[in-house]
C-alpha cells in the first residue's frame, strides 16, 4: 500500500485493523474424532463458550450436546502483509517497504459430549446450547433418585432447575468456601432438600449455631415448602446448653464417658501420668456419674491414704472442668441417649455457645465415638461437621481433638458401609484432616480466593477437570462448583433461596454507611 511522508503511524495502525478483521472473521467450530469428546475454536471475545458451560454441536441434519471442559486464549501465524511508506519520514527521502506476518489471537479448548450418536465429525458449527436441551440432559439422569433442587445451573441463558442426586449423599461429601461465599446458606439449603424429599436421618455438630431454626420457616418462604417444615419440626431436634425448656438442652454425663476420653479431659497420660491415671481407673470401675467424683472427693479428705485422689481433685478443679454446663447433673436424657431414639429426622448438636474448646471437643468427640461405637446398627446417618477445621484438624491443640479427629477419620475410611456418611464443611481445606478430606467422593466448591486451597483440591478431586476448579477464584456469593455422584457432571450452580430462617448471619455492617 503507498503511504505518503510520515504516515509510519498510520501503516501500523492499518496492520492492527487488518488483524482485527480477521480475527473476527473466525468460525467457531467444533472436530471430534471419536463422539465422545471434542475440541474446537472460536473468536477471541466470543460469548458462545466458557468452562463448565454447554454448547450445541450442529454438523448437517445431526446434533449433540456438549461441556467445554477448558479453554486457552492461542496465537496462530495468519497471512503476511505489507506497506510501503516514505523515508522522509524518518529523516530520508527513500521509500521503506514493510513486511509482517499477521499473528491471530484465538479461543482453542476442549470438552466432552453429553448426547450425541457417538460417531466423529469434523468442523461442526458450536453455539449456546438451549436450557431445553440443558434439562433434558438433566432430567435423564437417575431418575430412580429423589431429586433435590437447590438452585439453577449457571452458564446457561434461561432458568434451569439445578438437581442434586439424593443418592449420591451415600459418598462422603466436602463442602468448602471462604468467608463471605454463602458457604453456611447454601448447607442449608442442602440439608433442608434431604429433610424434606427423603428419609435419611441428619445429625450437625454445629460450632457456630448456624442450624439451630432448621426447624423454623423463615417469613417469605415458599408456602408449600413451609408447610411441608413445620409439618416435619418436631422431628428435627435443636439441642443447645441453656435451651429452654430443659428437655432440650444440650447434656452429657459424667458415666457416659470412656477412660480414655476421661483421661484426655483431664490431660492424663496412661504413661506419663501412670500414678494419677491409675486413681482415676479405680474410682471409674467402682464409681459411675457424679457417685465417682462423689467417691474422689471423700477419698481426697483421707488424710492417711488420700494423696493420689486429692491430686486428681486438684487437676479438675485447676481445669475447671467440672462445671461445664455441658454436665446433666442429675437432669433426664443426654445427647448420646437422643442418638439411639427412632423419632427424629435431624438432630442439631450447637455447641456455638460452649465457652471452653475442649467443651465443645468433648461433644464432637463423644458424638462421634458413640456413632462408631454403634455402627454395626447400620442406620443411615448423614454425620455434617460444620467448621470442620475445628473439629477435625490436620494438626489438633488437645488430646480431647485429637480423640475427635481420629473417629472422624475413622468414619471417613470405612463408615460408608455402615450407612455412617459425612459431609464435611469448612472454609480452610487445608487445616482438615487430609485423611478425612481425601475419602469424599463429592466436592461441593465455593468461591475460594486462595490459589494454593484451589491447587490442593486438585490433587485431592481430581477427577473435576482443573479449569473448572480455577474458576471458583471468580464466583460471586452463592456460586458453587459441584462434582461426584450427587451430579451426573461436574456442573455450576447458583444455590437458591432458603426455607428455613439463617441462624448464625454476619453482623450488620451499617457502620461503614457514609454520613
Amino acid at each position: 500500500m503507498e503511504s505518503s511522508p510520515g504516515s509510519l503511524v498510520s501503516a501500523l495502525a492499518d496492520f492492527e485493523s487488518l488483524r482485527r478483521r480477521l480475527e473476527s472473521s473466525l468460525v467457531a467450530g467444533a472436530t471430534s474424532v471419536d463422539g465422545r469428546r471434542f475440541t474446537y475454536q472460536a473468536p477471541i471475545g466470543s460469548q458462545v463458550v466458557s468452562p463448565g458451560g454447554f454448547v450445541s454441536l450442529v454438523d448437517g441434519e445431526r446434533r449433540a450436546l456438549g461441556q467445554v471442559l477448558d479453554q486457552v486464549l492461542a496465537v496462530r501465524q495468519g497471512p503476511s502483509t505489507g506497506a510501503t511508506v516514505d523515508e522522509a519520514g524518518l529523516g530520508g527521502a527513500d521509500r521503506l517497504a514493510l513486511t509482517t506476518q499477521v499473528r491471530l489471537r484465538v479461543i482453542e479448548g476442549s470438552g466432552h459430549i453429553l448426547l450425541g450418536d457417538g460417531l466423529p465429525f469434523v468442523d461442526a458449527a458450536i453455539e449456546s446450547a438451549p436450557a431445553g436441551e440443558v434439562e433434558a440432559f438433566f432430567s435423564e439422569a437417575n431418575i430412580d433418585a429423589a431429586r433435590l433442587p437447590v438452585g439453577d445451573l449457571a452458564l446457561v441463558h434461561d432458568p434451569v432447575t439445578a438437581n442434586l442426586d439424593a443418592s449420591g449423599f451415600d459418598r462422603h461429601t466436602f463442602l468448602c468456601g471462604q468467608s463471605g461465599s454463602g458457604k453456611t446458606y447454601s448447607l442449608g439449603v442442602v440439608l433442608e432438600r434431604l429433610l424434606l424429599d427423603t428419609d435419611l436421618r441428619i445429625i450437625v455438630i454445629d460450632p457456630n449455631s448456624d442450624f439451630v431454626h432448621l426447624d423454623t420457616p423463615r417469613p417469605g418462604a415458599e408456602q408449600i415448602l413451609a408447610s411441608r417444615l413445620e409439618a416435619l419440626a418436631p422431628s428435627i431436634r435443636v439441642r443447645r446448653p441453656s435451651a429452654e425448656p430443659t428437655e432440650n438442652r444440650l447434656r452429657l454425663r459424667f458415666d457416659e464417658l470412656t477412660e480414655a476420653a476421661w483421661g484426655a479431659l483431664l490431660r492424663l497420660d496412661p504413661i506419663k501420668d501412670a500414678d494419677d491415671y491409675a486413681a482415676l481407673r479405680e474410682v471409674l470401675d467402682g464409681h459411675q456419674g457424679m457417685a465417682a467424683l462423689t467417691q474422689l472427693e471423700a477419698d481426697a479428705a483421707d488424710e492417711a491414704t488420700g494423696g493420689q485422689a486429692r491430686s486428681l481433685v486438684r487437676r479438675i478443679r485447676n481445669l475447671g472442668s467440672d462445671q461445664w454446663d455441658i454436665w446433666a447433673k442429675g437432669q433426664v436424657g443426654t445427647i448420646l441417649e437422643e442418638l439411639d431414639d427412632d423419632d427424629w429426622r435431624a438432630l442439631i448438636v450447637d455447641i456455638g455457645t460452649l465457652g471452653n474448646p475442649d467443651e465443645k471437643s468433648l461433644v464432637a468427640q463423644a458424638v462421634l465415638e458413640h456413632l462408631w461405637a454403634h455402627r454395626n446398627d447400620r442406620r443411615p446417618v448423614l454425620i455434617v461437621i460444620d467448621e470442620a477445621h475445628n473439629i477435625c484438624p490436620q494438626l489438633p491443640d488437645s488430646a480431647l481433638q485429637a480423640m475427635a479427629t481420629d473417629y472422624a477419620v475413622r468414619i471417613a475410611a470405612e463408615g460408608r458401609k455402615f450407612g455412617l456418611y459425612l459431609l464435611i464443611s469448612t472454609q480452610r481445606p487445608q487445616k482438615v484432616h487430609e485423611n478425612v478430606v481425601s475419602q469424599c467422593d463429592n466436592l461441593m466448591l465455593m468461591r475460594m480466593n486462595s490459589v494454593a486451597d484451589v491447587a490442593s483440591l486438585a490433587g485431592t478431586f481430581s477427577f473435576v477437570p482443573q479449569a473448572l476448579l480455577e474458576q471458583a477464584t471468580g464466583f460471586r456469593q452463592g456460586q458453587a462448583l459441584v462434582a461426584g455422584k450427587v451430579v451426573p457432571i461436574p456442573t455450576l450452580v447458583r444455590f437458591g433461596a432458603r426455607v428455613s430462617v439463617e441462624g448464625g448471619s454476619d453482623v450488620a455492617t451499617d457502620w461503614a454507611r457514609s454520613r
